[in-house]
């Protein structure tokens, strides 16, 4: 079977799981898949070629630790919505607790700004990668076009329009990843049957630069917070069991992938920047370069509208109305466009990871002032250790992490 028989079998098997009309109608599917294609979409394309460089050959390792230090994070804002929520609504009951969710919020929505144009600056990277054009400046000229779009439409119609493309990319983008495991898999096997598979020699780099880098590159399993943000739509219950599922699936992809394309690392791929995993899968199948730029190019400019919208009703909420959300959507276009010239894309990737782990942060502080004011059981301990874990952790990202190359 040639590769691009198995990558599209494995786009047409997921696409037709992912559209069954009972499964679109599952409420708990609803409730997973938002922050599964959050996670998936923050940075699945750009994580092989970043810490193939920091790791080598070890890189999936590095991605099991970020893996497992976002699902310590998401214990936190799994906690606080089912047990500070509630307290939340009633500031007088918890001051401090809802001051600092206050705060949070605040920072989310920086976070937002940042990520925004992240998303657009790796939808110009992929499109010119895909035209066989490596200009970064071209890129930021596309992305700030695109930013302005976005604040001017925002301001003139809302987004909302726009956003309900949002389910057909979320199935295109698993599509593709399913393309892409299934072509990877059948690379793989292909190549043992030849007995010709062996790892590259591809080395990490040594001391504490590598470890600094991956935690400035906790953006790559971002996105699991969203489930914090549904309660109009969802119970707390649900919320809760959608977001670990998300961790879990998303978990089990990354690692999956990693696992498959290994064999594809080669010393110095890194050079070819954060879409170099078009090059590096180009092996596999002809057709998959192809489907990959199409695939990031549609999840990213869906996420950023997305983000777009959640910085609005942000920005809207916490000044009390005092910015409307029509004027909101031209302020998130503008900051972004400085944040867009102001850096390269790695630095954009390091600022986002930084700026989520504040948000991280602020969020496992409340959850480790509610499980203190909590009533003592068997487990308020062990809660307070996980939640002071997860705050140290997410301050050691905001402190310490640094851009790849850097």
């Amino acid at each position: 079977m040639s590769g691009t028989i198995a990558v599209a079998a494995g786009f047409l098997v997921v696409l037709a799981v992912v559209f069954w009309p009972a499964l679109r109608r599952s409420q708990a599917w609803q409730a997973t898949v938002t922050p599964l294609a959050s996670i998936i979409g923050s940075g699945f394309l750009v994580s092989a070629p970043l810490l193939a460089r920091e790791a080598g050959n070890g890189a999936i390792i590095a991605m099991a630790a970020l893996c497992a230090a976002a699902y310590l994070i998401g214990s936190a804002i799994r906690f606080n919505i089912a047990h500070a929520e509630h307290l939340l609504d009633k500031p007088k009951q918890a001051p401090v607790a809802a001051s600092l969710e206050r705060i949070s919020h605040l920072v989310l929505a920086f976070a937002y700004f940042i990520s925004v144009a992240y998303y657009l600056v790796l939808l110009s990277t992929f499109l010119f990668k895909g035209l066989g054009i490596d200009n970064p400046t071209l890129a930021r000229v596309l992305t700030s076009a695109i930013l302005a779009s976005i604040g001017t439409i925002g301001f003139w119609r809302g987004l909302d329009g726009v956003q309900r493309v949002e389910t057909v990319t979320v199935g295109l983008n698993l599509a593709v990843i399913g393309a892409l495991l299934a072509g990877l898999f059948w690379y793989n096997v292909h190549e043992a049957a030849a007995s010709t598979w062996h790892l590259g020699e591809v080395a990490g780099l040594s001391g504490l630069e590598p470890v600094r880098v991956v935690l400035g590159l906790l953006i790559v399993v971002q996105g699991f917070e969203t489930s914090r943000f549904m309660g109009a739509e969802f119970d707390a219950t649900t919320r809760i069991r959608a977001m670990r599922h998300a961790q879990w699936i998303s978990t089990a992809i990354y690692l999956a992938f990693f696992a498959l394309v290994t064999i594809l690392f080669r010393q110095h791929m890194h050079s070819g920047g954060v879409a170099a995993v078009i090059d590096m899968v180009t092996p596999v199948a002809v057709i998959l370069p192809m489907m990959l730029t199409v695939g990031a190019i549609a999840s990213q400019f869906s996420a950023s509208v997305a983000d777009s919208i959640g910085a609005a009703g942000l920005i809207h909420d916490t000044t009390h109305g005092e910015v409307s959300v029509r004027i909101a959507y031209p302020l998130v276009a503008f900051v972004a466009i400085l944040i867009v010239w102001e850096t390269d894309v790695f630095g954009i990737i390091n600022l986002a990871s930084r700026a989520f782990a504040l948000f991280y942060f602020v969020q496992s502080l409340v959850a480790l002032l509610v499980a203190r004011t909590a009533e003592a059981d068997g487990s308020r301990g062990w809660r307070m250790t996980r939640f002071g874990a997860s705050a140290l952790l997410c301050l050691a990202v905001v402190l310490f992490a640094v851009p790849s190359g850097a």
